[in-house]
């Protein structure tokens, strides 16, 4: 058995948000170097702030400003920051209270080292030098010396109102990691390299399947006996797609659809090629097309073959 695969995967799309009248004003703050926060119905500071009250659920609309010091509330050190975080060299992320606010505010605080950071430590905004209207206006807090001073903290009542304000934001959500498909799986992708489809077959209910992934799913014992299927199938259901994909090079519409290899008790997707896309049908007899220096088929094709009967099929639908 070789070695079982991993690689590393990246999932990654633009996450597009419009804002209401609270979160655009306070975004649209930070752009001016403000910071506000919205007062509840029982006089608490959030910042940031939000739409309604955690406790009533009223409609908050009380803006207010306060100070660009804080308080640390507590802490925990990052030793090796990561692509897209606050800053690229070891940091501490921080709950921070800043003057005048009730609740606290997660950052970054650029520190020589954790030794340096403590609760209650007194810190300030570091804003960023281009400001788009973004948490990330808030380049960082960095150790501030100076007290906290309760008269000069408390909230001035603030209009929310700027020039050209903010009204959506587009965040990019990421996510790396490094996927392993389990030793099944990878000896059906290793079988594919080869032009051969193979499955395993439960020992409880010898039911075939293809791809494998090392237990039945219906039993939930494990699989180990491979059974050669294909290289022929039947088309089970299928869609058409009229929605072209990004880097992806197929003219819509085509055909994707749910294939049962001969011999095997599941069916797997594949794309249809070879036929136009509104001769495509349940029950039409298909066999994989691989390109050149391809190690898995690039497409299933028509074989010529009478459809099958629905009786062979209906129960892998």
């Amino acid at each position: 058995m070789p070695d079982v695969l991993k690689a590393p995967l990246v999932v990654e799309f633009p996450f597009t948000r419009s804002l209401g009248p609270v979160q655009s004003a306070f975004l649209t703050g930070l752009r001016e170097r403000t910071v506000l926060g919205v007062r509840t119905t029982d006089g608490r500071t959030l910042v940031p702030p939000v739409e309604y009250d955690p406790v009533t659920a009223a409609e908050l609309r009380d803006l207010v400003e306060v100070a660009p010091t804080g308080t640390v509330t507590t802490w925990a050190w990052n030793h090796a920051p990561r692509r897209g975080q606050p800053l690229t060299s070891p940091f501490a992320w921080v709950l921070v209270r800043l003057d005048g606010a009730d609740t606290a505010l997660l950052h970054a605080l650029d520190a020589p080292g954790p030794e340096a950071v403590r609760t209650g430590m007194r810190v300030r905004v570091r804003w960023a030098a281009e400001r788009t209207g973004a948490i990330t206006d808030i380049a960082c807090f960095e150790p501030h010396d100076g007290p906290y001073d309760g008269d000069a903290a408390e909230p001035a009542r603030h209009t929310g109102v700027f020039a050209d304000p903010v009204t959506g934001i587009v965040a990019p959500a990421r996510l790396d990691y490094t996927y392993s498909p389990g030793r099944a799986t990878t000896a059906y992708l290793h079988a594919l390299a080869g032009h051969r489809a193979v499955g395993e077959r439960c020992p409880s209910c010898h039911k075939v399947y293809v791809p494998p992934r090392g237990a039945c799913p219906t039993c939930g014992v494990a699989t180990t006996e491979q059974v050669e299927t294909g290289p022929r199938g039947t088309v089970t259901t299928y869609c058409i797609v009229n929605i072209k994909a990004k880097n992806l090079d197929i003219e819509v519409p085509y055909v994707y659809a749910h294939i049962a290899l001969d011999g095997a008790d599941l069916a797997l997707h594949g794309r249809i090629g070879g036929i136009p896309y509104d001769q495509v049908r349940m029950g039409l007899r298909v066999e994989p097309v691989w390109s050149e220096g391809s190690r898995y088929p690039d497409h299933y094709r028509p074989t010529g073959e009478p459809d099958a009967d629905y009786d062979t099929y209906k129960e892998l639908l």
